[in-house]
């Protein structure tokens, strides 16, 4: 797993396409028992080289019920974007993930990881991929159809503050959703 790790980590594959060049940025262990899948780090998190270390990354931990602590040990929870590097800024805000990223390394980290439990999917980008023809003609309806991907994905919207407005027009994903999400993370780690 580590020499994967730092395989990933040296991983220069679309250094030309990156604004402030390639940082990857990820976390697993051989132990992790939760794989949260999501879009790729923002400026602060390529800054600092520790994922979501960002106010989406504060919503998300909250979202999940964990602490800090629990949340950064990689041997319970491991931290895969779509896209490893930070992918630039587009008109309406940062650009979707380099699309090179999961083919080329999700599969290797995912066969290194034989406990994992859960994988939970944030964003459509994330859902699309690991769902496929499975997940839903949108996030609103793949998000609510949650339970049909359980015990293996559980399907998220991303936790940015950009993001209030889907939640206030959508307050059963608080309200219902997030109290399963949290038992599921309780029971496993």
């Amino acid at each position: 797993m580590q020499k994967l790790l730092s395989e990933i980590r040296g991983c220069k594959v679309c250094k030309e396409h990156l604004p402030l060049g390639p940082r990857p940025i990820v976390t697993a262990h051989q132990n992790s028992k939760i794989v949260i899948i999501g879009q790729a780090p923002g400026t602060k998190v390529h800054k600092t080289g520790v994922p979501w270390d960002d106010p989406s990354g504060e919503q998300l931990r909250k979202w999940l019920g964990i602490s800090d602590e629990v949340f950064y040990d990689a041997s319970k929870i491991a931290l895969i974007p779509m896209g490893f590097c930070y992918p630039g800024k587009g008109k309406s805000g940062d650009l979707p993930p380099r699309p090179e990223c999961a083919p080329l390394w999700h599969k290797p980290l995912l066969s290194k990881m034989p406990n994992v439990e859960l994988v939970i999917l944030i964003g459509r980008y994330a859902q699309n991929y690991y769902l496929g023809k499975a997940a839903k003609k949108t996030l609103t309806e793949t998000v609510k159809a949650y339970k049909s991907y359980l015990p293996d994905y559980f399907p998220i919207p991303h936790p940015s503050p950009r993001n209030r407005f889907w939640l206030a027009k959508n307050p059963w994903f608080e309200e219902r959703v997030i109290p399963v999400l949290k038992k599921r993370v309780a029971d496993i780690v």
